[in-house]
């Protein structure tokens, strides 16, 4: 098999080694093949893109590269239909690409190809961005909840949350990440800002300034990276990012406590509708 390393962004032979087995069998090859050998899949039900959404995605495929690979099968020699992917295949035509990663599914047994692919992102060296869109993937194309993810590669249900919230950032700033310009703990810190030109200029801060992490959560913690005036704080910053510790071990997610001049909020952070559900009752409880 012709197997084409990728660079930045198409990492696939870090997620899946050239054949993909489980207990001897087969289940799935790597190659990176012709995006013109692709034919769409007939039986797709989803019929309606979002232009925006998939624009985002065309840029991101532009910026970063195609994080996630589509799953196909061979229906001829040379001749693949798709199985799994169809935004990413059609967002990767647009961005001009005219090779793809794929994974060619060898068997129809979507549960073993799933765990398979599960077990080998213990071995793979994966930058912060492929990893969260191998769990995106795991999540969406093979109906993984968070706690299977989080129980079959012994992390915790906010790891996987934070590191899948990543590819939320900026694309200016996951092309820093995926270069490796600034850490996955500085992207994680700049979660905590909303608006993509503060989180930017941060960014830039941190490299220039060589900030490290704690720096960066207090600059958020104390809102000085948008008002220079509120640094000034009664409370002690280092209380604040006790605070969010704790609030953060005790919810299993990312809580950001800010403070401003006479009042403060808290920011919890959650991943969907199911992890939503488990921080209420937490909080209820």
């Amino acid at each position: 098999m012709n197997v084409k390393r990728g660079g930045l962004g198409t990492n696939l032979d870090a997620l899946i080694p050239t054949s993909l087995t489980v207990e001897g069998i087969e289940v799935g090859q790597q190659n990176e093949i012709s995006i013109d050998s692709i034919l769409p899949n007939p039986k797709q039900p989803r019929t309606y893109f979002d232009e925006a959404s998939h624009l985002e995605l065309t840029q991101s495929i532009v910026e970063v590269g195609l994080l996630q690979p589509p799953v196909v099968r061979e229906i001829a020699f040379g001749r693949y239909e798709l199985i799994m992917g169809e935004r990413r295949f059609r967002a990767a035509k647009a961005a001009g690409l005219k090779t793809i990663p794929v994974i060619i599914r060898q068997t129809g047994d979507n549960e073993l190809l799933r765990d398979a692919l599960i077990e080998n992102i213990h071995r793979s060296q994966l930058n912060p961005l492929e990893e969260g869109a191998a769990y995106t993937q795991l999540l969406t194309d093979f109906k993984c909840t968070h706690e299977e993810l989080a129980s079959k590669l012994g992390k915790s249900r906010s790891h996987i949350s934070n590191t899948i919230r990543l590819l939320n950032l900026p694309l200016s700033v996951q092309r820093k990440l995926a270069t490796g310009v600034i850490s996955a703990g500085h992207a994680r810190a700049l979660l905590g800002l909303e608006n993509e030109e503060e989180i930017e200029k941060l960014a830039n801060r941190i490299i220039s300034q060589g900030l490290s992490v704690r720096a960066v959560e207090e600059i958020i913690a104390t809102g000085s990276a948008t008002k220079k005036r509120e640094r000034k704080s009664v409370v002690p910053v280092s209380k604040f990012s006790e605070m969010s510790e704790r609030l953060s071990d005790r919810l299993d997610t990312r809580v950001v406590v800010q403070a401003g001049k006479g009042v403060g909020k808290i920011i919890i952070e959650f991943s969907g509708l199911e992890d939503l559900h488990r921080i209420a009752d937490l909080l209820d409880g």
